[in-house]
């Protein structure tokens, strides 16, 4: 099969890598790509993701068998239907479905439909109207959340009620996030431990796709602004067998059913934040495609053919094929992002000693914004731009083989945490590196 994938950070990464050790593979193209991608697919440089007409010609120049849309931006915006409609197998929801990420608003009126548990709320499309809501919470912690994409960055954690009035003035009136705050959530902020969890769809069978924790947070001890994922880890403790099976009963499957009813089905990856408190898991949000850090590390478990999987969930043959395997191991990745991130950040600066990190035992590097420079020079490109994977048989072993390799990266203009999976290695009683 020829396959093209659509998008150029580390979850493109992982899954070009995923799909290349796959047997039915023919060729594997990218568009955009990075600098690392291109290791292991022929990289378009020149096709923006967000370019519908040119990503059809791309299709079509090179005959692609299907193609896997990685980001959400291209989703929401119809990039399958237009496939579809031109004849081409597409791995990803259509517009209308994508509808799950691209406003939370309608998430949340689907999860109450389908009474799939989540936190109370209110949506809005005035500053006064979710102000008065905000006063009538009795002060208790809340959530405002930009209805629209923002980049995983639409999301104002208020421990207060001045905090939670503020974040409306944020978004509504400073316009923080665009055209994403024209329209508000603000609901209660839940107790827990946060989790991620992934599920395989294609319109009626969905299939457990594993689960992972990331660090949303910049700092150390999860503390400082959101970003779009500073680290992750997989498998996630406190997502045991039985509260899998939880998950696919009260959540994924009711939000597949319900889709359907509506006749808007849902194919492609369904994205799962959860909060767990006292063994009830509750949904923050959804997704409509992989996370980005979550897919690197699921990738660096995934046992079984990636390209059978998303071949089957784009024609709706899930139920048959086998379910995804899994190495019994743990994956974690650490991000290492452009000093100034979330905030502003200079580009161009070179990237020394990817090679000398890439071949210790279990480790990846993973280029998340990167491109090409002169002489072989890999450049940063972006806010988020390496995710060093490694696996082992613990969280501490991946942990420090993954710093063993950050260790060899020579990038001053760089910086990462260096307390990924910290909860993970709590519950084991493990010290925090020094």
């Amino acid at each position: 099969m020829n396959v093209l994938v659509i998008g150029g950070g580390g979850r493109e990464h992982a899954l070009c890598q995923a799909l290349a050790r796959s047997p039915r593979l023919s060729r594997l193209w990218c568009a955009p790509g990075n600098a690392g991608i291109a290791a292991v697919a022929t990289c378009l440089a020149d096709v923006d993701a967000t370019d519908t007409e040119a990503v059809l010609g791309a299709c079509q120049a090179h005959a692609i068998d299907l193609v896997v849309v990685g980001p959400e931006a291209p989703l929401v915006t119809g990039l399958v239907d237009r496939l579809r409609a031109a004849g081409f197998a597409a791995f990803g929801p259509t517009a209308e479905a994508a509808r799950l990420e691209g406003s939370k608003g309608y998430m949340k009126d689907l999860l109450a439909e389908a009474q799939v548990p989540t936190a109370a709320y209110g949506r809005f499309t005035k500053a006064t109207a979710a102000k008065t809501w905000i006063r009538a919470q009795g002060g208790r912690p809340l959530v405002v959340k930009a209805d629209g994409l923002a980049a995983g960055k639409g999301v104002i954690l208020c421990d207060t009620e001045a905090e939670a009035l503020a974040a409306v003035d944020t978004m509504m009136t400073d316009r923080a996030f665009g055209e994403a705050g024209d329209a508000v959530v603000v609901e209660e902020r839940l107790p827990g431990e946060e989790a991620s969890v992934f599920a395989l769809c294609d319109g009626t069978t969905a299939v457990w796709m594993g689960a992972a924790q990331d660090h949303k947070r910049l700092g150390e001890g999860d503390t400082g602004p959101n970003t779009g994922g500073m680290g992750a880890y997989s498998p996630a403790p406190i997502v045991d067998p039985a509260m899998a099976t939880r998950v696919m009963d009260e959540i994924i499957q009711p939000t597949v059913d319900t889709m359907a009813a509506r006749g808007t089905p849902f194919q492609g990856v369904l994205f799962g934040g959860l909060m767990i408190d006292a063994g009830q898991p509750k949904v923050l949000e959804f997704n409509v495609r992989f996370g980005d850090p979550e897919c690197q590390v699921l990738m660096a478990r995934l046992d079984s053919d990636l390209l059978e999987l998303l071949e089957a969930a784009a024609h709706g043959r899930l139920a048959d094929i086998d379910p995804p395997r899994w190495r019994d191991q743990v994956a974690l990745v650490v991000v290492m992002a452009a000093r100034g991130y979330p905030g502003a950040y200079a580009k161009g600066s070179e990237i020394r000693g990817l090679t000398a990190a890439g071949v210790i035992d279990g480790v990846s590097v993973l280029h998340a914004g990167t491109r090409p420079g002169p002489d072989g020079a890999v450049l940063a490109n972006g806010g988020r731009v390496l995710g060093i994977t490694a696996t082992g048989d613990s969280v501490a072993k991946a942990r420090d083989r993954a710093h063993a390799a950050i260790d060899l990266i020579d990038w001053p203009e760089g910086f990462c945490r260096r307390d990924i999976g910290w909860r993970a290695l709590a519950r084991t009683g493990t010290p925090a590196p020094a």
